[in-house]
């Protein structure tokens, strides 16, 4: 278990060792993380910052963010053959309020975020004196460097504190060593890159007055005081959208051609939808969910598709953090572990709901109370009680013939 693993020095050595929650970098010298800075083969810088301002980005980050941590999960252990949530438990307590700064909701969506553009989340596990977890601090991704040494992971933050397996929340994602998974801003660079490239030329074509540009043409020849005069007068006279259907007074037999390229010419919009399509394939998110309406024409389709979200992509993600929360605040010897609960994302609609309850309750393996606690009812008197269909008989009898 964790807590045999936490010896008398370590917690000794835990009073003086600086908190991760506090950055050590300073403007005079800053760390190497204030300054990521990738470029996708547009040109455009693809970091953390700029891929959450394309729009398909965000959305995506944010559902899943939002959809960890809006789910209910609590400490579980075995009765029977059956979960059965904990009530009291420190742990359980901690997973409730993981510190003083933030709620359950906000730890996890911030650790999940780090998770989506960065393929590692990681939070240190604050322990009282008998080792016992009492405060998770997420920590940046960029922060973090993982090494192996003889078989055990240490966690190096700002290059200066190194912690233990033990001592470190580590949920990682798609990886090739199972040591620090893969960063989809890394691998999805060019995609997210083409998809701020065509915001970029979209914002650079209207702020321009939807034209991509055009050629004055003057019968003499201009000095150049004269030229870069010409040039500001009409940048400040007909530039930008707010100027683009004004009638332009041209003197001394100056004439103007317009060298337009229409956004349907370009493939602008096309480019855009297909972007959106590509990045909800990254994360693996119905493009339903972020706005993407084409491949979605029935509301059948679209309740399979939010199933299938649930299945596909959203409990691969629970399973990791139930296993490395269970893992490194119980051990995994422990008779409690740590669960989502996924059955609320997975109810369809009412009418659907009550067809199924109706089935479970005629064949007798759902209870009046079975059914009231799926719809969040508190239990009513013998509603306990399971039905059993009086003309069933055993195969191959001639009972009831």
């Amino acid at each position: 278990m964790a807590e045999s693993q936490t010896t008398f020095l370590d917690r000794v050595r835990g009073l003086f060792r600086a908190s991760p929650n506090n950055p050590s970098t300073s403007l005079a010298k800053p760390a190497e993380w204030l300054f990521s800075d990738e470029r996708s083969k547009t040109g455009v810088s693809v970091n953390e910052k700029s891929a959450m301002t394309f729009s398909a980005v965000w959305a995506s980050v944010r559902i899943l963010s939002e959809t960890i941590g809006s789910l209910p999960w609590n400490v579980y252990t075995i009765e029977g053959e059956s979960p059965v949530v904990v009530t009291g438990n420190p742990i359980g307590q901690l997973l409730h309020r993981p510190n003083a700064m933030m709620t359950s909701m906000v730890f996890r969506e911030t650790m999940m975020a780090h998770l989506c553009l960065h393929g590692n989340a990681y939070a240190f596990i604050e322990r009282d004196g008998t080792g016992r977890p009492t405060k998770l601090v997420p920590i940046h991704p960029l922060r973090v460097e993982v090494k192996v040494v003889d078989g055990e992971k240490f966690y190096h933050v700002d290059k200066k504190e190194v912690y233990a397996d033990f001592e470190m929340i580590h949920v990682c994602g798609l990886s090739f060593d199972g040591v620090v998974g893969l960063s989809p801003i890394k691998a999805a660079r060019e995609t997210f890159g083409i998809g701020l490239a065509a915001n970029q030329f979209g914002a650079e074509f209207f702020g321009n007055g939807a034209n991509v540009g055009g050629v004055l043409t003057h019968p003499g020849r201009l000095s150049d005081e004269a030229y870069v005069r010409l040039r500001q007068s009409w940048a400040n006279s007909y530039g930008g959208l707010g100027n683009s259907h004004k009638t332009a007074i041209l003197e001394e037999g100056m004439r103007i051609e317009k060298m337009t390229i229409p956004p349907d010419q370009a493939q602008f919009l096309q480019t855009r939808q297909f972007q959106t399509q590509e990045v909800a394939r990254w994360f693996l998110i119905p493009p339903h969910m972020i706005g993407d309406l084409s491949q979605s024409s029935t509301r059948a389709n679209i309740e399979e598709q939010g199933i299938q979200f649930v299945r596909n992509t959203i409990r691969p993600w629970a399973v990791r953090w139930e296993q490395e929360f269970t893992d490194k605040l119980f051990g995994m010897d422990s008779t409690l572990f740590v669960q989502f609960n996924l059955e609320g994302l997975l109810r369809g609609d009412i009418k659907s709901r009550y067809d199924a309850y109706a089935v479970g309750r005629q064949w007798g393996w759902l209870s009046v109370n079975d059914i009231r606690k799926k719809e969040n009812l508190g239990d009513v008197e013998g509603g306990d009680v399971y039905l059993q269909p009086l003309n069933m008989v055993n195969a191959g009898t001639d009972e009831g013939i």
